[in-house]
């Protein structure tokens, strides 16, 4: 792996693992074996590292969320295993570059080039969210109105931006199968209360496959 490629991917566990304020350029070089000089060849800071990491976190995640927008299931449309599938991509990419949302607002502040492209994720995750719930309430009987599914695309978007940051606050080491198999039953149960007689089949039918996950990440 080239020199350049290394501190990418050191950089990426160490901010996760200690926080990106915690972990400086001086860290990532000893961490890595070689001298501040030769990790200032290849970045001439660590907002550079930031910048390259954030890119690569936003080239992969655009291209997931992008996906059933573009190229909607036609085939068993509005299962919600399917869907719990998707979510959980969705969270496995978040959760592999988890430091940018642990700290989102500080991380902003003190570089603001990344707030054009967080609003762009923003965007993404609506839309993304809005072709699965569009998705699922064409199974149901129940009419939804716009300003309700405005409002639940709204409140999962809020969700998914900060269920990481929520789950370290609860659990003092991180289990990342539980806590993205969580993430999306969280999500997924947002639903439920717009299905009117069909909730309670909905919410169980989650819980069902929630338990069938985590035994399965367990085994």
């Amino acid at each position: 792996m080239k020199t350049r490629d290394r501190i990418l991917d050191t950089s990426l566990r160490l901010f996760n693992d200690e926080g990106e304020a915690h972990a400086t350029t001086i860290d990532i070089a000893a961490e890595l074996d070689i001298s501040p000089g030769n990790l200032y060849y290849h970045f001439k800071g660590k907002d550079q590292i930031i910048a390259e990491l954030f890119e690569q976190f936003q080239l992969a995640l655009g291209q997931t969320l992008r996906a059933p927008v573009e190229q909607p299931l036609h085939e068993h449309k509005g299962r919600i295993e399917d869907n719990w599938y998707y979510l959980y991509v969705v969270l496995e990419e978040l959760y592999q570059y988890r430091f940018l949302y642990h700290n989102l607002d500080d991380l902003m502040r003190r570089y603001p080039k990344l707030v054009r492209g967080f609003r762009r994720i923003l965007a993404q995750k609506r839309a993304a969210l809005k072709a699965i719930i569009s998705s699922l309430f064409e199974q149901s009987q129940n009419p939804v109105t716009t300003l309700q599914m405005d409002a639940l695309v709204e409140n999962m978007t809020l969700q998914l931006t900060y269920w990481l940051n929520y789950d370290r606050l609860l659990h003092d080491e991180s289990d990342s199968q539980r806590c993205i198999h969580q993430g999306v039953f969280q999500l997924l149960t947002m639903i439920a209360p717009y299905l009117g007689e069909e909730q309670i089949d909905f919410y169980r039918e989650c819980e069902v496959i929630f338990d069938g996950m985590l035994k399965a990440a367990d085994s």
